[in-house]
């Protein structure tokens, strides 16, 4: 990453959590006894306790693959979309047994510790029945102890909206739904490849609002073609809902995506930089006055709404991912271990139902850690307590004494004996801040 050219303010680098080390390949057949018997051997970190840990689980169908998307999705056949025809594919319960099969082989991985939170992300997670999401929850339930009131987040789509389903949804355990609706406007919809129309997703938050206590509704910005009255016209709609949380997120063009290769020219040419960040000033402007704080780079709630399932992402908990191409990061006393599922769901549960779930897995490199913790640490606006990096990393503060002095000298971060912060000048410029802690 350090080759590609970094964006200059914090917001447009909303992907950059996803970038981890390259993952070395571990022989496939490994057995999980003796996977195991490696992680917990002596090594040169030493963590006096485990993080919280959460659980990711994967459902990788959409009903169409979006131009700008570069995460792990993959096309429901037209002859299985609901409406369309007998649903032949994708097999939905035999998922749900790799689901299964696939967490089952990892207890050992996480033996004893409980669960904060859940999310079910895709993909369209959406397109699963509230009958097939009850089930994925009880069987996740019968497996796993999950703390008391346990957030579970499940990510829906409008094009997957029906009346009730929701309801569903909350009937079947999910606590928290999270909304994609992008944008409320149907030319902008249409040119970033949503299947769902602004009535659709009117009608799906409207749902979800009266469903959830707490909800998400995701928003995008710098569209193709998108002016900054017609981005003020959706945060405004937005915004009328009154969620308890809203993602906004900057459109950037991702490598291996259709808009990568052919991104939008002419009219419908994505905004220059000074109109973006004129949209996020109005965000950080508009999402005050509504009553909500700007807790992340991307996320902004109202108290007692922050989603502690990413808020454990950033504070560098753990997270056991299962289902096809999942990532985890796992701690154990010796050492901090990432691995990551078969990418295609076909592979994925061959590979899962033959006891071999685990495709790659390595060791976080020690003069890695301090990066990789200060990528997510930095995004939150209240910094971190010292403490906390010695807790989760096994290193002493000196692995991040340089960066931190070079941070403090250039305006973006402030710090007392306790805590560290970014300032307003290191929240706009976070890529400057973050690469600091490059190795």
């Amino acid at each position: 990453m350090d080759e590609a050219p970094l964006p200059e303010k914090g917001e447009r680098m909303i992907r950059i959590e996803a970038s981890t080390p390259e993952l070395a390949p571990a022989p496939s057949q490994e057995p999980v006894a003796d996977r195991l018997v490696r992680y917990m051997r002596p090594g040169i970190l030493s963590l006096a306790a485990l993080p919280p840990l959460s659980l990711y689980v994967h459902l990788p169908w959409c009903l169409k693959k979006c131009p700008y998307c570069d995460f792990n999705s993959h096309e429901v056949p037209a002859s299985a979309q609901p409406g369309t025809g007998p649903r032949s594919a994708p097999d939905h319960a035999r998922y749900l047994d790799a689901i299964c099969a696939d967490l089952e082989a990892a207890l050992p991985f996480i033996w004893g510790r409980r669960v904060h939170t859940v999310f079910i992300g895709g993909g369209t997670p959406s397109l699963l029945s509230p009958e097939e999401i009850d089930r994925l929850i009880a069987d996740i339930r019968a497996r796993l102890p999950l703390e008391p009131g346990c957030e579970i987040t499940l990510e829906a789509n409008p094009g997957t909206f029906e009346r009730d389903r929701f309801r569903g949804y909350r009937a079947a355990g999910v606590t928290r739904l999270s909304i994609g609706v992008q944008s409320f406007n149907d030319t902008k919809l249409r040119a970033i490849g949503r299947v769902h129309d602004a009535a659709q997703a009117r009608a799906a938050v409207e749902e979800a609002k009266a469903s959830f206590d707490t909800f998400n509704i995701d928003l995008m910005y710098a569209l193709p073609g998108q002016t900054l009255a017609e981005f003020e016209a959706d945060l405004t709609e937005a915004l009328a809902f009154e969620p308890p949380h809203l993602s906004v997120y900057h459109l950037t063009l991702e490598a291996n995506t259709v808009f990568a290769k052919y991104p939008p020219t002419g009219a419908e040419a994505l905004p220059d930089d000074d109109t973006a960040y004129d949209m996020l000033d109005l965000i950080t402007a508009r999402t005050a006055v509504a009553g909500m704080e700007r807790y992340e780079v991307s996320a902004f709630a109202r108290p007692g709404h922050r989603c502690e399932h990413n808020l454990n992402y950033w504070q560098f908990g753990d997270y056991l991912g299962i289902g096809a191409g999942a990532h985890s990061k796992l701690s154990f006393p010796h050492r901090v271990l990432r691995q990551t599922r078969f990418r295609e769901p076909a592979s994925y549960m061959a590979q899962v139902f033959a006891g071999h779930a685990i495709a790659q897995d390595e060791e976080v490199p020690r003069d890695q850690l301090p990066f990789e913790f200060m990528l997510n640490a930095t995004r939150l606006r209240e910094g971190f307590d010292l403490a906390r990096f010695t807790d989760r990393t096994g290193l002493s503060l000196a692995a991040l004494s340089s960066g931190l002095d070079t941070a403090e000298r250039q305006g973006l971060i402030a710090r007392d004996f306790v805590r560290v912060w970014p300032t307003e000048r290191g929240f706009d410029f976070l890529n400057d801040l973050q690469t600091l802690f490059l190795p």
